[in-house]
């Protein structure tokens, strides 16, 4: 299998010359387009209320992202529900605490996020704050979050509640799939576009598959396609890394 076209089916990264790709692009003399498979709609206030989850029964929310900032105040506008003055709010970075800004006066809120010194990040400070009754806003397909876990241990209430969700997109009809030696998927959503927008495409000996994460590798398994470049795993922990072991063997160019 000889692999030098490659489909990334997502957004080109924000600052590619520094992103790991760009070094797989120098180092294999590969070409690489980004088509993003998949895009993000909010959840309605009807979805949402069959959820039977009650915002305002939770004293403090858990902010992963700016995209999920967006979604979660989208909604609270559309159901009409003002959060409260006493809310506290988590987020992971300090980018993610101030882009709440753009919907909340920061100074009146009480918004906390991990120093850069901090050994444990945020978990520290859940720690401290184990009394509260935390919400994280989360998207359809991914109804869990990284600290489920520290949660439970620790006794801490906490639930999840839909905001978006991930829907098929519709790709760019001048792509020619039968052009790439490898397409690389990173939702379930993506795989599903694959067949919505190429219903045709057989992936044959001659096209390499790479997924990001075990949903993703089922259901291309569930598909009948092969899954050639995998990660998370011991030796790639991230998708790049795990291009990286297969372009040494596979890349037509190899320094």
């Amino acid at each position: 299998m000889k692999v030098k076209n490659i489909l990334i089916s997502q957004n080109v990264p924000a600052d590619f010359e520094k992103s790991p790709y760009a070094e797989l692009k120098r180092k294999y003399s590969i070409n690489l387009d980004f088509y993003k498979f998949f895009k993000l709609e909010a959840i309605s206030g009807m979805e949402f209320r069959q959820t039977k989850v009650n915002i305002l029964a939770h004293t403090a929310i858990v902010f992963s992202s700016q995209v999920t900032i967006d979604y979660f105040f989208h909604l609270s506008q559309e159901l009409r529900i003002e959060i409260p003055e006493t809310m506290k709010y988590f987020c992971t970075t300090e980018s993610i605490a101030h882009y709440l800004q753009k919907y909340i006066q920061f100074r009146k809120r009480k918004i906390f996020f991990p120093k850069a010194t901090t050994a444990n990040g945020i978990l520290d400070l859940f720690s401290k704050n184990k009394e509260l009754v935390y919400l994280i806003p989360c998207s359809l397909d991914s109804q869990s979050s990284k600290f489920d876990a520290y949660f439970e241990e620790n006794g801490i209430e906490y639930s999840h509640a839909v905001v978006f969700k991930t829907v098929p997109a519709e790709v760019n009809k001048d792509v020619d799939i039968n052009k790439y030696d490898m397409l690389v998927f990173f939702s379930p959503v993506g795989v599903q576009s694959l067949k919505i927008n190429f219903p045709d495409f057989k992936q044959g000996d001659e096209v390499a598959i790479g997924a990001l994460g075990p949903a993703v590798i089922s259901a291309l398994e569930q598909e009948g396609f092969t899954v050639n470049v995998k990660a998370p795993t011991k030796e790639a922990p991230s998708i790049t890394t795990a291009m990286d072991l297969f372009l040494k063997e596979n890349a037509t160019r190899r320094r």
